[in-house]
């Protein structure tokens, strides 16, 4: 059996696996003397741009049909021909349950499991730390726990002790908070609701009554649109490497230090691969030129962030800050003539997830490398009266056109893996409040709203008490934000927002674009949205989406990719519009309707063929995510959805005999030439 302090030290390394994947704002409570340095008094009251960046009548669009008309998709030809086999469980990776932290950790779904692990490498790092012990032996000891256990490659141990080691030991080491209050904030739900006064901030609405609230009308479906391209998580991968090794162990795979492949079976494809494999330059640059040829009246862009690839051990700011460099010229090169709107991921940084605030400001660890450039990049597309707060916090608000407004907000912020916020995460670099200083000045000026971010506000990722204020400022000022456009999950999806003081009322929703990279188990995607236009009852509400994808396994197989149309929203799902009210009842209607869920869940995977199969803990998963613009709050936003869902499955005994012996039965007629004896009454002859 392990000692005590072994188990523990080894939980160490799992914790730093957490880190990869009017008025000011007021705190709750004031901040003991170690947290006290660490705030910010920035007068977040800038003039807003008011020149639109958008010419108006660029282009003439035909929407896509409804869901009265008739189409066959060319994917419907022959797509479902994958047999999902049951998810076996190999019972020597749960060793310490180091293999199910690591899962957990990197697919953002955090049980009780990864919090013990947490709990457990936060207290032995606090207690070497008030031991006197140097950076440099901790960072010994995580290296030789992470290597001796294999819970990664020694280089991968190396590279991830090295860029995230100092900044987690510097964190704690500032802190007053225990391994409990740590872990809830960095965790979450699953990790207990703990209260910690350090962390509990609201921000400050100005005086001004919320207007009435009027009901939302469906746009006219005549009238002129914008045609908007959502792109997001590239994750272009410049070492990709074709017939290299895709099955390997390590975070990323797809390149020439695994190796090459031993078998066909386990290279990796031209065009891209379905394992731990980002986008390679080519798929990149069809995907650019196939939406330059097949939409050439795109009237603007929103890109939502993740450029560089998932080698987060082995990560510079200088390598970085070179794929920022490139994916800016190649997409002005292909789009020269459309307004691109960017918001930034939480993989811009080097290392991952680490995005201190403002009041960071020493050389070594201060932001300012990436925010600088940024504002340097995206110059090309926004005009210089956003590089205040660009510099200052990577976000920014345009006037798109007359009574439009776009904001793109730096959801880094209220990253729970961003260690940084331990300190103080009272309103990051005052984003949320210049956010409601700009609604405010979008109402009294009586415009419309699209927010855009990367880090959907309901995601488990999302810091609770920074999501919590989120959600609040929408409801305030929902008559003004019609439409929320975020990354980051891969998948396609949406959130759908409620009233925060009456939960039954939808009021506003996010579309959640698909990934671009197909890391993992996913066909590569983007979004084309069609956005009412410029005219005198216009809502700037979004009429219709389509998503368009390519068959990665089909584009290997043949040796060039064909993009196409995957679904539109109103004609697949049936929808009258895209309203918040609408989106609610397709959940309703996906909570009953097992067949309409599948669909989505299709959809949801871009329809990959490798796609795993979901049950009822993953349905349940999933319809909570849609329901969710709040995070880590099941409690009040799922528990109508989870038990309309348990009521729906329930089957009577007779309905399960029945459908177990027909499963068993199909299994036993599709093995040749076996001659089977059954009783009389098993097949209902006797």
């Amino acid at each position: 059996m392990l000692s005590v302090p072994f188990t523990l030290s080894v939980c160490i390394a799992s914790l730093l696996f957490l880190r990869v994947r009017a008025m000011p704002a007021v705190i709750t409570a004031n901040p003991p003397p170690a947290e006290s340095s660490f705030q910010d008094d920035w007068d977040y009251k800038q003039e807003q741009h008011k020149v639109p960046l958008l010419q108006t009548g660029r282009h003439n669009h035909v929407l896509p049909p409804t869901a009265n008309a008739t189409s066959r998709l060319l994917w419907e030809l022959d797509q479902e021909k994958t047999t999902h086999l049951p998810q076996f469980v190999d019972q020597a990776l749960k060793l310490l349950n180091l293999k199910q932290v690591a899962f957990e950790i990197e697919n953002s779904v955090m049980s009780k499991v990864s919090c013990t692990a947490c709990k457990a490498g936060a207290g032995l790092l606090q207690h070497y730390i008030k031991s006197g012990k140097s950076e440099k032996e901790i960072k010994k000891t995580i290296y030789q726990f992470c290597v001796n256990l294999k819970i990664q490659t020694a280089r991968v141990c190396e590279g991830i002790t090295e860029l995230f080691a100092g900044e987690v030991i510097y964190v704690l080491g500032k802190i007053t908070l225990g391994p409990d209050e740590v872990c809830s904030f960095v965790i979450g739900d699953a990790c207990g609701d703990v209260y910690n006064p350090l962390h509990e901030w609201e921000v400050m609405f100005p005086p001004v009554p919320k207007p009435p609230i009027t009901q939302q009308k469906i746009p006219e479906m005549n009238a002129p649109t914008f045609k908007v391209l959502h792109l997001s998580d590239t994750h272009y991968d410049p070492y990709y490497h074709e017939g290299s090794n895709a099955d390997c162990t390590e975070p990323l795979c797809c390149r020439l230090t695994n190796g090459m492949a031993s078998s066909k079976e386990q290279a990796a494809g031209k065009w891209g691969d379905y394992r731990k494999c980002d986008t390679p330059k080519i798929t990149v640059d069809n995907m650019l030129q196939h939406i330059q040829e097949t939409h050439p009246d795109i009237d603007y862009i929103m890109w939502t962030g993740d450029l560089p690839p998932h080698d987060i051990w082995n990560q510079t700011r200088e390598e970085n800050l070179k794929i920022l460099k490139e994916t800016v010229k190649q997409m002005s090169d292909m789009f020269p003539g459309a307004p691109i709107f960017p918001a930034l991921g939480n993989h811009e940084s080097a290392p991952v997830n680490s995005f201190p605030p403002p009041y960071i400001d020493n050389a070594e660890n201060s932001i300012s490398w990436l925010y600088d450039e940024l504002d340097l990049q995206w110059r090309k597309w926004l005009p210089s009266s956003v590089s205040t707060t660009v510099r200052r916090g990577a976000f920014y608000s345009v006037l798109v056109r007359p009574g439009f407004r776009l904001i793109s907000i730096n959801t880094n912020y209220c990253n729970n893996k961003n260690w940084w916020l331990l300190l103080n995460s009272t309103d990051p670099a005052t984003e949320l409040q210049w956010f409601i200083y700009e609604l405010q000045s979008a109402e009294f000026n009586n415009e419309k709203v699209h927010v855009i971010g990367h880090i959907p506000p309901g995601h488990s990722d999302c810091l609770k008490v920074w999501s919590r204020n989120y959600y609040a400022i929408v409801s305030r000022y929902e008559n003004t934000i019609t439409g929320q456009f975020f990354g980051h999950t891969h998948f396609d999806e949406f959130e759908v927002f409620y009233d925060h003081k009456d939960l039954s009322r939808p009021n506003n929703i996010a579309f959640v674009g698909p990934s671009v990279s197909p890391y993992y188990d996913l066909n590569p995607g983007y979004r084309i949205y069609y956005v009412d236009g410029d005219h005198d009852k216009s809502t700037r509400a979004v009429i219709d989406h389509e998503s368009w994808t390519m068959n990665l396994r089909e584009a290997n197989l043949y040796g060039y990719p064909i993009w196409f149309k995957l679904y539109s929203a109103r004609q697949a799902f049936g929808m009258d519009a895209l309203r918040p009210l609408d989106w609610d009842n397709l959940i309703d209607r996906m909570t009953n309707d097992a067949k309409l869920f599948e669909l989505f869940y299709k959809y949801y995977y871009k329809a990959s063929p490798v796609r795993p199969s979901c049950d009822m803990t993953c349905k349940k998963k999933i319809l909570c995510d849609l329901h969710s613009g709040r995070s880590h709050d099941r409690k009040n936003l799922c528990q109508s959805i989870e038990s309309r869902i348990d009521s729906s499955n329930n089957t009577t005994w007779k309905e399960w005999f029945y459908n177990t012996i027909s499963v068993s039965m199909s299994v036993l007629w599709s093995i040749p030439r076996l001659t089977i004896q059954l009783p009389k009454y098993v097949l209902g002859l006797g």
